[in-house]
């Protein structure tokens, strides 16, 4: 099988030649460069694109464009192999033959997200490295990866947000073949794989558009990074090039879906929008198997996460929940500065993330001094993405400490019970299931006033944090590579003392999760009471007719119960008398009170039966 997707931009092989097109609607004159040799001109369409075929331009070829005399590469580039300021090869995706064509993807429902950095995530930093390590995901008890973003930026180190290629993949990783490698070999393990993709902005250093295609950015709006993407505008090749960003992935490498990053800075006032827009080609596009299509968005508008009347999402299949997290991380850390101060009731908070989706919906939030959110209780438990750690939530602290380098392991243990059983799709953070002793800074790989401003930006942003000005000395800066260093992950620590533990029994709970829940999923709009302060009982009924029930309390006391809940435990974080209405400090547990009769049994073979077709 062979998978490529058409772009009415870039480099595209047909049996002509290969036509070259780039949107250049201010330059005069664009000429395309192959090998260093002569530059070609190019014809220049009223409609702004300049496109010429050139017949003996072969896969492997690398060329670049000049407008109005200055070279720059190819913003649809599918690999450039020197880095972004170099030149852009000539890829033929179909010499890739794919070989997973059983593969029909996975219901959301089953979604055990675990999210990665390839560079970061082993020794060697590629997916070829990765994917050995895929059978030991599967395993676990992952159902599907998250890729954070891979496209092409500055240097040969980054978190991925500062992109400034979208189709290319960073030649760090490995070529295009590895990166489809990847994908067809966590297919066979029943992985899905998604990838996180940037559609707010370009990243600071080698975005060459505003010199030839200023039209792609707009002064009416302004993001943390400067002028915001012109998505509400009349150059409609500004919508195209994202959408097909999305497509490309999707068809051309068979991603099971994808997460849009932080699209409360996407602005576009115009009808449909655009995100509207991009689900709904995807939906139309790609059809034959799921594709998953998750936000993330701090204004937590419930309704692009609307289902029609069969439970199918509308547009995107489900949220990350910070304010699960953010509820979560409140009590089991003490932490109560910045955001976190919204949370300042965190039993109240999370019985109602876990009841409702979002803790806010609408409710004006102390810290941003602005209403936040739309009401989410009619949404299904599927619809949000909870977490404990991300890489945003590790990697935007000063030194990168992950949950367990802060919380007591009472607390932690606590915590982690909760989250392995619920019943809504839930994403580790690589390295999280054994407590990795490495932090995950944020780190980049910027030259000269660049590199300076971003170093003395985040001592800037975390200087009130600090007392005085050692802690700020300490902050490793995002340049420098031992900063990335320190972010591998320590794979020998999986098997040694406290994180074989951890290890353990996150596989425990997950085996649980896969055993006694997944067949039972999706569930329904759950049900719950504050026992008292930061104690919460929660229940959720289940496909099968049975019901899911939580208990937990996260405060340094004992709360009162009026009976434990029926059926069978599931989980718990501690041995406890069911004969004693009181719930232990620091305790959590999860109950099943099963369906009982012949139907029981029938509902998970076929389940069964299903996920083996």
């Amino acid at each position: 099988m062979r998978c490529a997707h058409s772009m009415p931009f870039g480099a595209e092989i047909s049996a002509g030649g290969t036509r070259f097109a780039l949107w250049a609607p201010v330059a005069i004159r664009v000429d395309v460069e192959i090998d260093g040799e002569s530059p070609r001109p190019m014809e220049r369409r009223d409609d702004g694109f300049h496109v010429l075929t050139v017949p003996n331009a072969a896969a492997g070829r690398r060329y670049a464009y000049r407008v109005d005399g200055r070279r720059v590469p190819d913003p649809a580039s599918r690999f450039n192999p020197e880095g972004v300021e170099g030149p852009s090869e000539i890829v033929d995706p179909r010499t890739f033959d794919w070989h997973d064509e059983p593969w029909a993807g996975r219901p959301w429902h089953e979604a055990v997200l675990y999210e990665l950095h390839v560079g970061a995530f082993t020794a060697e930093g590629t997916f070829a490295a990765a994917a050995e390590r895929l059978p030991y995901l599967a395993e676990l008890g992952v159902t599907a990866i998250e890729l954070m973003p891979i496209a092409d930026g500055p240097g040969e180190r980054s978190w991925g947000y500062d992109a400034v290629l979208p189709y290319a993949i960073r030649p760090a990783y490995g070529r295009p073949p590895d990166l489809k490698s990847f994908v067809q070999a966590a297919h066979r393990e029943g992985l899905m794989v998604l990838l996180d993709v940037v559609y707010n902005h370009f990243g600071p250093a080698g975005n060459y558009l505003p010199l030839y295609a200023p039209q792609f950015f707009t002064a009416r709006h302004k993001t943390p990074w400067g002028d915001a993407i012109d998505f509400d505008g009349e150059a409609s090749p500004v919508r195209a090039f994202f959408i097909h960003n999305a497509l490309y992935w999707l068809e051309e490498y068979r991603f099971d879906g994808l997460r849009l990053d932080a699209v409360d800075a996407i602005f576009d006032d115009s009808e449909p929008d655009f995100l509207t827009e991009l689900a709904r080609t995807v939906e139309r596009k790609i059809t034959g198997r799921p594709v998953h299509l998750v936000l993330e968005n701090a204004s937590n508008e419930a309704r692009r996460l609307e289902r029609r009347g069969d439970g199918v999402p509308r547009t995107y299949v489900a949220q990350w929940n910070d304010d699960f997290h953010h509820a979560m991380h409140v009590p089991v850390t003490g932490e109560t500065s910045g955001y976190y101060e919204d949370f300042d009731r965190p039993g109240e908070r999370l019985l109602r993330c876990l009841v409702e989706g979002f803790a806010y919906q609408g409710e004006r939030s102390r810290h941003l001094r602005v209403p936040r959110g739309e009401p989410s209780s009619h949404l299904p438990p599927d619809a949000f993405v909870n977490f404990l750690q991300n890489h945003d939530q590790v990697g935007n602290r000063a030194f990168g400490e992950r949950l367990s380098m802060l919380a007591a392991p009472e607390r932690l243990r606590t915590a982690e019970t909760v989250l392995l059983l619920l019943p809504s799709p839930i994403l580790l953070f690589m390295g999280e299931e054994f407590h990795a002793p490495s932090p995950f800074p944020y780190f980049c790989d910027f030259d000269g006033e660049l590199a300076d401003a971003v170093r003395d930006g985040r001592r800037s942003e975390f200087a009130h944090f600090f007392d005085g000005t050692d802690e700020l000395a300490r902050m490793p800066d995002p340049n420098d590579p031992r900063t990335f260093e320190l972010a591998r992950l320590d794979w020998a620590a999986r098997t040694r003392g406290d994180h074989a533990q951890a290890a353990a029994r996150y596989a425990e709970l997950l085996a649980v999760r896969r055993a006694e829940l997944m067949p039972r999923l999706p569930a329904g709009r759950a049900r719950g009471r504050l026992l008292r302060d930061r104690a919460v009982e929660v229940s959720w009924p289940l496909a099968d007719g049975s019901t899911l029930t939580l208990v937990a309390n996260l405060q340094d006391r004992a709360v009162g119960i009026d009976a434990w809940p029926r059926g069978d435990t599931l989980a718990a974080t501690a041995r406890f008398d069911e004969s004693r209405p009181e719930v232990p400090q620091w305790f959590s547990a999860w109950f099943i009170e099963r369906r009982r009769g012949p139907r029981d049994a029938e509902y998970r073979r076929d389940h069964m039966e299903e996920r083996r077709r």
